[in-house]
């Protein structure tokens, strides 16, 4: 998944219609179901269930990395999307 959407920002990074499509995607009113069906009628395997779990990984790792120490959450640990989100926007 790391990889998928790495290739998707670089290549959004390049093409303004196609980060403008991803970008659309967040006024949907299930924008990470928008998301994954964009990316798939485009070409970008990114599936809800992929990104979900992708997501989940990432912050069960950050969990496991505190040594049990945190059983929340910790604010500004985003997931994928977010992440995938903050950086496309940056890109305006």
């Amino acid at each position: 998944m790391e990889e998928k959407l790495r290739q998707l920002l670089e290549d959004a990074s390049k093409d303004e219609n196609l980060r403008n499509k991803l970008l659309e995607t967040k006024n949907s009113d299930d924008p990470m179901k928008c998301f994954c069906d964009t990316c798939i009628s485009l070409g970008y395997e990114i599936y809800l269930g992929e990104l979900f779990a992708y997501g989940q990984e990432m912050n069960d790792s950050k969990m496991r990395s505190v040594n049990g120490g945190g059983v929340c959450s910790i604010e500004g640990w985003d997931d994928a999307y977010d992440m995938f989100f903050a950086s496309l926007e940056g890109m305006k």
